[in-house]
């Protein structure tokens, strides 16, 4: 798991790397793919479920799954790009969120920046014998302090042999509830919040998800090894 997590790190690694005002989001999820097939890995999402694409890629107030394909990115645009990649059979799965550009508000980034460090903070608690319940109230709270929502219908999930597997991992909860985490465990954690309301709705498509009040969302994710010494983040190149 550690390959594949290396794999779709400096896989989004490239695809932030040439985010800029100009690009198509066919053009990112093709960098995608090409930096996966580089590194002698399968893309994780494409034909998942029916997907698509490599990289599920949104856009301001899409919250996660939306397909690529000629939409421009705009100066200001807030980009979030979820991918996981397959080696021998194992799985990866994480996700960031970037404005693209130089122009956006500081309530964007703002958005960006706790989204991120919430992440941080469910990480920390990724220790053997504490619940997915620790995880889960330690984003929400951060979160919350913050002045965000968090999405309530799609949550983190175990991850392995499969990319969703036991046990799910939500961004609010209870401390000391919630399934024991235990050494060997591998989970992806991933915070998606929003500015305005905690509801969504389902694009035309059948994939799109989005808030539905149309406010903005941010959407950052790791996989993570419960490991004696603590949390080891697999899928972590050179940021969180």
């Amino acid at each position: 798991m550690r390959s594949a997590g290396h794999v779709v790190a400096v896989a989004l690694d490239a695809v932030f790397d040439a985010l800029e005002s100009g690009i198509t989001t066919a053009e990112l999820d093709d960098i995608a793919r090409r930096k996966i097939s580089a590194e002698g890995a399968k893309p994780a999402f494409l034909g998942l479920y029916g997907f698509p694409a490599v990289a599920c890629i949104s856009l301001n107030a899409e919250i996660v799954h939306g397909i690529p394909g000629q939409r421009v990115v705009s100066d200001g645009d807030l980009v979030s790009v979820d991918c996981g990649a397959i080696v021998d059979g194992f799985y990866s799965d994480c996700a960031r969120t970037a404005v693209a550009g130089e122009s956006a508000d500081e309530e964007s980034r703002r958005l960006v920046d706790v989204c991120r460090e919430s992440l941080v903070r469910g990480i920390a608690q990724c220790m053997p014998h504490n619940r997915i319940g620790d995880v889960s109230d330690a984003v929400e709270q951060y979160v919350r302090d913050a002045g965000f929502e968090l999405v309530r219908e799609y949550v983190g999930h175990g991850v392995g042999r499969a990319l969703h597997e036991a046990p799910p991992v939500p961004n609010f909860g209870t401390p000391g509830t919630g399934p024991l985490l235990m050494e060997g465990m591998t989970i992806a954690i991933e915070p998606m919040i929003m500015t305005g309301s905690w509801e969504t709705e389902v694009m035309d498509d059948g994939w799109t998800v989005v808030t539905a009040d149309r406010s903005l969302s941010a959407h950052f994710e790791h996989t993570v090894a419960i490991t004696a010494d603590g949390p080891e983040i697999l899928t972590l190149a050179r940021q969180v």
